[in-house]
């Protein structure tokens, strides 16, 4: 007989989380049954609670897909995957399982994919190993939506560059240390209080983007270091304008493309010879299946073992539990700087 575990239950569009018992599920083919034992959240679970965006299929409805936690059980065809008892990281998203709520990161007990669960290396915590999932896949995705697969490896020679325009944000910083695992040299903005950081990440150069010469600036550094500039990735919203008028300066003849994380409003600017695409994945499962493979148990789960893929950015834990969660998205929406929120679960 099945038992049941604590589940924070979004039940309608625009109300507050809720901690109800739900029926745990057996784990079906392909799929991992975690003990939750930290989430990490981003703004798309305020959004989801708040405005129903996007679409939640279900209510009552399990949301949250950042989750680290103890393998409990494993189903039939995994072939490669942590044995019950092991630590490991998960996106325990409902996104791509229709809304079904034993999917959502925010319960005691949550299924996940096996291509998105990978072990979670002794010397991290649960609280640091939640923060990768969604991030990883996000910055991860930016570069195969614009065509650049994850197995690129540019020599120091090939003088390739990349632009990030928010790398202070949580994908900010994955994307950064991706585009320095590809090859790229790398540009990135921030406050500067967060400079020094995403230098340690991999960042080549940080600039600030409220200096009215930002853009110029980049251009200078650009020129000066010798480096084609012409892949951006727009990791927040109101910037493509910015991020097009540096690569009108750096890109030349050359053909451009930027991935743009935040959605692409219908009248965005638009440059020539300039592929401007919003950073989705594949709604085609069997291709997404691949793509998540690759982001988790090749660039992620490679980067651990190596050390050169670590957590970032800093985590900020808040206490309560499911419990507390409303609260502690609720400081998600009023808005974070250079950090993670991680609720221990």
């Amino acid at each position: 007989m099945a038992g049941t575990h604590s589940a924070a239950i979004l039940p309608q569009k625009g109300s507050q989380l809720v901690i109800e018992k739900r029926t745990t599920p057996e784990p079906g083919p392909g799929e991992i049954l975690i003990e939750v034992k930290a989430v990490a959240l981003n703004p798309v679970d305020y959004y989801q609670r708040d405005f129903g965006l996007p679409p939640v299929p279900i209510y009552p409805a399990v949301v949250g897909s950042d989750a680290a936690g103890i393998v409990v059980k494993v189903g039939s065809g995994v072939i490669s995957a942590p044995a019950p008892g092991n630590r490991v990281i998960a996106l325990a998203t409902s996104f791509y399982q229709d809304g079904s709520p034993d999917y959502g990161a925010f319960q005691k007990y949550a299924l996940a994919q096996s291509e998105a669960v990978i072990a979670l290396p002794d010397a991290l915590s649960f609280e640091q190993g939640a923060i990768f999932p969604l991030a990883v896949m996000t910055a991860l995705t930016a570069w195969t939506t614009v065509g650049i697969p994850l197995s690129t490896k540019h020599a120091p020679q090939d003088k390739q560059a990349a632009l990030i325009w928010g790398g202070a944000s949580s994908v900010g910083t994955f994307a950064i240390q991706s585009a320095r695992s590809l090859g790229f040299t790398v540009y990135a903005t921030a406050s500067p209080k967060h400079h020094e950081y995403l230098k340690q990440l991999g960042a080549h150069a940080v600039f600030d983007y409220r200096d009215s010469d930002a853009v110029a600036q980049i251009v200078a550094a650009a020129k000066q270091d010798g480096v084609k500039l012409h892949t951006a990735h727009c990791v927040v919203n109101g910037a493509l304008q910015q991020v097009l008028d540096v690569l009108k300066e750096t890109k030349g003849d050359e053909p451009a493309k930027v991935a743009h994380s935040p959605v692409l409003p219908p009248d965005h600017p638009t440059l020539d010879n300039t592929e401007i695409k919003f950073n989705f994945p594949s709604m085609d499962k069997t291709i997404r299946d691949k793509h998540m493979h690759e982001c988790f148990h090749g660039w992620l789960n490679g980067g651990l073992k190596s050390g050169s893929v670590v957590p970032s950015p800093n985590i900020q834990v808040e206490g309560g539990g499911l419990a507390g969660l409303n609260a502690a998205l609720d400081k998600v929406r009023a808005g974070v700087s250079g950090v993670k929120i991680v609720v221990p679960i």
